[in-house]
């Protein structure tokens, strides 16, 4: 993907100007060499443009091949995190936390874009560090020499990443922003783009790709089980970049496997998203956030595995709930990870021993938790008549509440 300018830019001023000044200026300002900018493999970073001050962005939470890489407000989610791997004679890959991907610059001509790419093991996805002053770098593509660069100057949101020559440019100079490990900033919210106004359930098969409009409203923002949902999703359906307003009914059903990718819900009502389902089917929750949900976040009604990472909640009964008396029962399973949770909140996961539930949990952020008073893993023996399931007890058993000291942390 090549960049093409529109009219005359502030590039070409900045080009001109360089030339004027002759050789003995560009000894300064052009490229210096690789310092021993370092890095650590094992940490997870946001980049910060100091031009603009937005972050490098996978666009609209892309998982393909070619997937144009962006700036965008930061929000510290994973759409924004990268993590180094070692490629050799100091170039490093540059791994998307969210899509697994890596950054490739595909051809070496300047104005052409940086996409995410699967590993193919090519110099088009291995980058140097450029040292700067005050502590910023530049990217410096391995197959092109040329720097990774915010095109046109731009500040907006969605501003492309391009390359160019590198000029030791403020847009071609980056901050190395060390993250914990994928978990979003309690109090980050996304600004709506738009409305939508909801008058009954949304059907979705396929993609609905919201673009962060908020849709609005159903129900009366009430408890009551036998609401409407906002959307329901066909088996295998996926719901993104949708802002949930209030009242939201029933959130989100989904009657089979499905993805919900950067959903927030301002004021959940009665529970964000339930799962349903038959056979194994497998549930996914990337990115997001839910506010005010007195009862529950996640309801597990049928088998399968609910995965839920890069999320934020607050004010909430249960984070997650696998059904403790749904008349009809099975083993279900929960992986959370890279999840900020902020008080009030009561449990994070409650499960069912009798029927094997499983709940996984890493990289947990528990906030505003002193007394550390928030249940991470509550257990339960359920029952398919409609009474109240009866408590067996909390915390780690290696059996069903998988996790260690290390995997919460509490600030």
């Amino acid at each position: 993907m090549s960049l093409r300018n529109r009219g005359p830019s502030v590039r070409a001023a900045v080009i001109a100007g360089v030339t004027a000044l002759g050789a003995g200026l560009l000894g300064v300002t052009g490229a210096a060499p690789a310092a021993a900018a370092s890095v650590d493999t094992g940490a997870t970073y946001v980049f910060v443009s100091r031009h603009s001050g937005k972050a490098m962005d996978v666009y609209n939470w892309a998982t393909n091949d070619g997937a144009p890489i962006v700036q965008f407000a930061r929000n510290d989610l994973a759409v924004q995190q990268w993590r180094f791997v070692d490629a050799g004679s100091g170039y490093y890959k540059i791994r998307s936390v969210h899509s697994g991907k890596l950054l490739e610059m595909p051809n070496a001509t300047d104005g052409t874009g940086l996409v995410q790419a699967s590993d193919n093991g090519s110099t088009r996805q291995h980058f140097r560090l450029a040292d700067s002053d005050s502590g910023y770098v530049r990217f410096i593509n391995r197959h092109s020499n040329k720097a990774l660069d915010v095109w046109e100057w731009s500040t907006a949101d969605g501003g492309p990443i391009a390359q160019f020559a590198d000029l030791d440019g403020w847009n071609q100079q980056w901050q190395l922003a060390t993250v914990g490990g994928g978990n979003p900033p309690p109090g980050t919210w996304p600004t709506p783009t738009g409305q939508v106004a909801v008058n009954g359930t949304i059907q979705v098969s396929g993609t609905l790709d919201g673009g962060l409009r908020r849709y609005c409203c159903i129900g009366d923002g009430g408890q009551e089980e036998d609401q409407d949902p906002m959307f329901q999703l066909a088996s295998g359906a996926t719901l993104q970049n949708v802002i949930i307003g209030a009242p939201a009914g029933d959130g989100v059903h989904c009657s089979g496997p499905c993805t919900l990718r950067n959903v927030w819900w301002e004021d959940v009502g009665e529970d964000a998203a339930t799962f349903r389902g038959s056979g194994s089917p497998n549930f996914l929750v990337d990115g997001g956030g839910a506010r005010a949900a007195s009862d529950k976040v996640f309801q597990h009604n049928g088998p399968g595995t609910v995965t839920i990472q890069n999320f934020q909640a607050s004010n909430f009964g249960s984070f997650y709930r696998s059904c403790g008396n749904c008349s009809s029962q099975s083993q279900r399973n929960v992986v959370l990870r890279n999840v900020t949770l902020t008080r009030p909140g009561n449990t994070v996961a409650g499960i069912n021993t009798n029927y094997g539930d499983t709940a996984r949990f890493s990289g947990i952020t528990v906030v505003n938790d002193p007394n550390r008073s928030m249940v991470i893993c509550r257990k339960y023996v359920g029952n398919d008549d409609g009474d109240e399931p009866d408590q067996i007890g909390t915390g780690p058993d290696g059996t069903n509440c998988l996790y260690s000291a290390s995997d919460i942390t509490y600030r």
